[in-house]
């Protein structure tokens, strides 16, 4: 099994990258969809200093049928929509495997993580390049390997980790944050990060077995 992850360009024309353009500096997260014929229907989370303005464009939107926010506060909206943009769901499922949520989308990109066979991975790179859309391969890893290197609790760290934003520049999460996550105490979650980062880094710039 192989575990990757892609940056790739939104089709243009879509809600989510108007929306995404729009707001550069926000993030948009779509935790889950279920496309229904000509429609999808989404939950969708922002991270971004101007919410309000954010929810208005949604709701705005001729490619959104409906709009409701469940929470909002100073910096971040959680809602529910439906959305006639089903582009993306028909590129993924073209492929023959099903979307991976959460899928991040930031000023025109969008990221999602791959789990699947040698021949799965080959065939979404296939169509990738033959859709002729710019992407970028951003991690991909040989799960039996990670298996050999990582224990049960580093891979369930480096996982939330990857899923919440602590790997990314800036962080989207704190390391206390990370911690709550995965119900450990903060200095017990940093040894546990930096312990798997040690034996993925070694592994990688080397062919030492790692211990």
């Amino acid at each position: 099994m192989i575990d990757a992850r892609f940056r790739i360009r939104l089709p243009p024309d879509l809600y989510i990258t108007d929306l995404s353009e729009a707001f550069p500096d926000a993030t948009f997260r779509l935790l889950s969809g279920v496309r229904s014929g000509a429609t999808a229907k989404e939950l969708g989370e922002v991270l971004s200093r101007t919410p309000g303005s954010v929810a208005a464009a949604f709701r705005e939107h001729d490619a959104v049928n409906t709009y409701e926010a469940l929470e909002r506060t100073d910096d971040r909206l959680l809602a529910t929509y439906e959305t006639t943009d089903v582009d993306l769901y028909t590129f993924i499922e073209s492929g023959g495997f099903p979307p991976e949520f959460p899928i991040k989308v930031q000023n025109g990109f969008y990221e999602f993580d791959l789990t699947g066979t040698r021949d799965e991975f080959d065939r979404l790179r296939k169509a990738l390049e033959r859709s002729g859309a710019e992407y970028e391969l951003l991690s991909k890893v040989n799960k039996k390997q990670a298996d050999r290197l990582l224990t049960r609790r580093q891979e369930e760290l480096l996982a939330a980790g990857l899923r919440e934003g602590y790997f990314e520049v800036p962080r989207g999460c704190t390391l206390a944050d990370l911690a709550d996550v995965v119900g450990v105490d903060k200095s017990t979650a940093s040894g546990i990060v930096r312990r798997a980062q040690g034996r993925l880094i070694a592994w990688y710039l080397t062919d030492v077995k790692v211990e």
